[in-house]
């Protein structure tokens, strides 16, 4: 039985490296400690309740605190606009969501505090399709609006 528990260790190693979702690796575990005890315990059914009890054992203590030291979040092309610089197209309120262009597109944007159109504003987080945005401290601002006005009407007189 020593040698089942081997290729049994192996399959669930080869899934959880094809997979990475930290599901086979309890089980992993789990068969290493059924197969030390096939050494040592002849009975079959012993040897498979040890498996599949250590191994939701194992899940049920660690996985909480594997999830919170490994983040699963995929990204995305999308979170490399986080930190650039926008214009506010139509005016943000806390309670009215408004407009900014960020990378030539639009986005609905979201901020804790007004934001007048034309005003140039950083961004801070996206949730679903919304950014959250802040206002860029005036010594940037004045900077980066001279620069995107003349970048704008140079590029493109039809602003």
């Amino acid at each position: 039985m020593f040698y089942t528990w081997l290729a049994i260790v192996v399959c669930l190693a080869i899934l959880e490296m094809a997979t990475v979702s930290l599901v086979s690796i309890w089980f992993v575990m789990s068969g290493l400690l059924s197969m030390i005890a096939s050494l040592f315990i002849d009975n079959v059914t012993i040897q498979i309740a040890i498996f599949v009890m250590l191994g939701l054992i194992f899940m049920m203590l660690t996985r909480k605190f594997v999830k919170k030291a490994v983040p699963m979040k995929t990204k995305t092309n999308i979170d490399r606009i986080i930190g650039m610089e926008g214009i506010v197209t139509e005016k943000i309120t806390k309670s009215h969501p408004g407009e900014v262009k960020v990378d030539g597109k639009r986005w609905t944007a979201v901020a804790n505090e007004t934001i007048d159109k034309d005003t140039i504003v950083k961004i801070m987080e996206i949730n679903s399709t919304k950014l959250t945005v802040k206002r860029m401290e005036e010594w940037y601002y004045g900077y980066f609006y001279s620069y995107y006005y003349y970048f704008i009407n140079y590029y493109n007189p039809k602003h």
